[in-house]
Protein backbone atom coordinates (compact mmCIF):
# COMPACT_ATOMS: atom_id res chain seq x y z
CA UNK A 1 0.00 0.00 0.00
CA UNK A 2 0.87 3.46 -0.69
CA UNK A 3 1.49 6.70 1.46
CA UNK A 4 -1.00 7.67 -0.39
CA UNK A 5 -3.89 5.02 -0.28
CA UNK A 6 -2.85 4.87 3.48
CA UNK A 7 -4.14 8.36 4.06
CA UNK A 8 -7.42 7.68 2.12
CA UNK A 9 -7.87 4.47 3.52
CA UNK A 10 -7.51 6.67 7.17
CA UNK A 11 -9.87 9.13 5.69
CA UNK A 12 -12.24 6.32 5.24
CA UNK A 13 -12.23 4.60 7.80
CA UNK A 14 -12.25 8.29 10.26
CA UNK A 15 -15.43 9.54 7.93
CA UNK A 16 -17.14 5.72 8.77
CA UNK A 17 -16.27 6.35 12.74
CA UNK A 18 -18.46 9.87 12.53
CA UNK A 19 -21.00 8.92 10.59
CA UNK A 20 -21.68 5.94 13.29
CA UNK A 21 -21.41 9.05 15.77
CA UNK A 22 -23.71 11.23 14.32
CA UNK A 23 -26.76 8.71 13.11
CA UNK A 24 -26.20 7.30 17.04
CA UNK A 25 -26.47 11.00 18.62
CA UNK A 26 -28.53 13.05 15.42
CA UNK A 27 -30.29 10.02 13.81
CA UNK A 28 -31.93 8.59 12.05
CA UNK A 29 -30.62 5.54 14.58
CA UNK A 30 -32.47 3.45 11.48
CA UNK A 31 -30.09 4.23 9.24
CA UNK A 32 -27.35 2.93 12.00
CA UNK A 33 -27.08 -0.90 10.90
CA UNK A 34 -26.42 -0.02 7.08
CA UNK A 35 -22.57 0.97 8.07
CA UNK A 36 -22.47 -2.95 9.08
CA UNK A 37 -22.24 -6.05 6.72
CA UNK A 38 -24.54 -8.46 6.13
CA UNK A 39 -22.69 -11.03 8.74
CA UNK A 40 -22.07 -8.00 10.46
CA UNK A 41 -21.73 -7.54 14.59
CA UNK A 42 -21.78 -5.52 17.43
CA UNK A 43 -21.08 -6.20 20.78
CA UNK A 44 -20.89 -3.93 23.99
CA UNK A 45 -18.44 -5.59 26.80
CA UNK A 46 -16.49 -4.48 29.82
CA UNK A 47 -13.23 -4.17 30.29
CA UNK A 48 -13.01 -6.61 33.36
CA UNK A 49 -14.71 -9.45 31.41
CA UNK A 50 -12.32 -8.91 28.31
CA UNK A 51 -9.59 -9.26 31.26
CA UNK A 52 -11.05 -12.32 32.43
CA UNK A 53 -11.96 -14.01 29.08
CA UNK A 54 -15.68 -13.94 29.79
CA UNK A 55 -17.97 -13.88 27.28
CA UNK A 56 -20.76 -11.75 29.36
CA UNK A 57 -21.55 -8.88 26.70
CA UNK A 58 -23.82 -5.59 27.95
CA UNK A 59 -24.90 -6.14 24.13
CA UNK A 60 -24.68 -8.36 21.53
CA UNK A 61 -25.89 -8.24 17.99
CA UNK A 62 -24.59 -10.76 15.72
CA UNK A 63 -25.41 -10.20 12.22
CA UNK A 64 -26.71 -6.79 10.20
CA UNK A 65 -30.50 -8.69 10.90
CA UNK A 66 -30.16 -8.75 14.59
CA UNK A 67 -28.79 -4.52 14.94
CA UNK A 68 -31.83 -3.67 13.03
CA UNK A 69 -34.09 -5.77 15.74
CA UNK A 70 -32.23 -3.65 18.29
CA UNK A 71 -32.95 -0.37 16.61
CA UNK A 72 -36.29 -1.05 16.12
CA UNK A 73 -36.93 -1.88 19.97
CA UNK A 74 -34.65 1.64 20.59
CA UNK A 75 -37.48 3.01 18.60
CA UNK A 76 -41.05 1.44 18.83
CA UNK A 77 -40.47 -0.02 21.70
CA UNK A 78 -38.14 1.13 24.82
CA UNK A 79 -40.07 2.57 27.39
CA UNK A 80 -37.58 5.31 28.76
CA UNK A 81 -36.68 8.66 29.78
CA UNK A 82 -36.12 10.76 26.66
CA UNK A 83 -32.36 11.14 26.21
CA UNK A 84 -29.60 12.94 24.13
CA UNK A 85 -26.18 11.44 23.05
CA UNK A 86 -23.25 12.30 22.25
CA UNK A 87 -19.94 9.68 20.95
CA UNK A 88 -16.42 11.37 20.54
CA UNK A 89 -13.50 8.95 18.80
CA UNK A 90 -10.51 9.59 19.04
CA UNK A 91 -6.50 8.11 18.77
CA UNK A 92 -7.32 5.85 15.59
CA UNK A 93 -5.23 2.86 15.60
CA UNK A 94 -5.04 1.02 11.96
CA UNK A 95 -3.56 -1.94 10.78
CA UNK A 96 -4.01 -3.67 7.63
CA UNK A 97 -5.23 -7.54 7.60
CA UNK A 98 -5.95 -8.94 4.39
CA UNK A 99 -8.78 -7.38 2.35
CA UNK A 100 -9.38 -5.99 5.73
CA UNK A 101 -8.59 -3.18 8.31
CA UNK A 102 -8.52 -3.79 12.55
CA UNK A 103 -8.70 -0.90 14.04
CA UNK A 104 -8.79 0.56 17.59
CA UNK A 105 -9.67 3.85 18.60
CA UNK A 106 -10.81 5.42 22.19
CA UNK A 107 -14.33 6.45 22.87
CA UNK A 108 -16.25 8.42 25.23
CA UNK A 109 -20.11 8.85 25.37
CA UNK A 110 -22.17 11.24 27.28
CA UNK A 111 -25.59 11.00 27.62
CA UNK A 112 -27.77 13.87 28.72
CA UNK A 113 -31.35 13.08 30.55
CA UNK A 114 -34.39 15.21 29.98
CA UNK A 115 -34.54 17.66 32.63
CA UNK A 116 -31.23 16.76 33.82
CA UNK A 117 -26.87 17.27 33.62
CA UNK A 118 -24.64 16.02 31.12
CA UNK A 119 -22.62 13.21 32.34
CA UNK A 120 -20.09 10.64 31.27
CA UNK A 121 -22.24 7.34 30.27
CA UNK A 122 -19.19 5.11 29.30
CA UNK A 123 -15.31 5.68 28.36
CA UNK A 124 -13.32 2.95 26.73
CA UNK A 125 -11.70 0.86 23.48
CA UNK A 126 -13.19 -0.01 20.20
CA UNK A 127 -11.75 -2.87 18.52
CA UNK A 128 -13.29 -2.88 15.25
CA UNK A 129 -12.66 -5.26 11.86
CA UNK A 130 -13.60 -3.13 8.92
CA UNK A 131 -14.10 -4.43 5.41
CA UNK A 132 -14.90 -2.43 2.10
CA UNK A 133 -18.41 -4.21 0.99
CA UNK A 134 -20.96 -2.73 -1.30
CA UNK A 135 -18.25 0.09 -2.58
CA UNK A 136 -17.66 1.49 1.06
CA UNK A 137 -16.21 0.70 4.17
CA UNK A 138 -18.41 -1.01 6.50
CA UNK A 139 -17.75 -3.01 10.44
CA UNK A 140 -17.40 -6.14 9.61
CA UNK A 141 -17.32 -6.78 13.57
CA UNK A 142 -17.23 -3.82 16.27
CA UNK A 143 -16.75 -4.43 19.89
CA UNK A 144 -17.42 -1.63 22.41
CA UNK A 145 -14.85 -2.10 25.49
CA UNK A 146 -16.05 -0.05 28.43
CA UNK A 147 -13.27 0.75 31.04
CA UNK A 148 -16.32 0.85 33.86
CA UNK A 149 -18.39 -2.30 35.03
CA UNK A 150 -20.74 -0.11 36.15
CA UNK A 151 -23.15 1.63 33.78
CA UNK A 152 -25.70 4.92 34.73
CA UNK A 153 -29.18 3.63 34.48
CA UNK A 154 -29.46 1.12 30.96
CA UNK A 155 -27.82 0.99 28.03
CA UNK A 156 -30.05 2.12 25.37
CA UNK A 157 -28.32 4.00 23.00
CA UNK A 158 -25.26 1.82 21.35
CA UNK A 159 -21.72 2.41 23.16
Amino acid sequence: MTEANDWQIRAEIEALYARSAELLDEGPISAWPSLFTEDGSYKAVTRENVDQGWALALMLCESRAAIEDRVYAIEHLSLTIPRRTRHLTSALRIAPEGNAWRVEANFVMFETLAGAQTVCFAAGLYRDKIVRADGALRFQERTAISDSALIRNSLVIPL
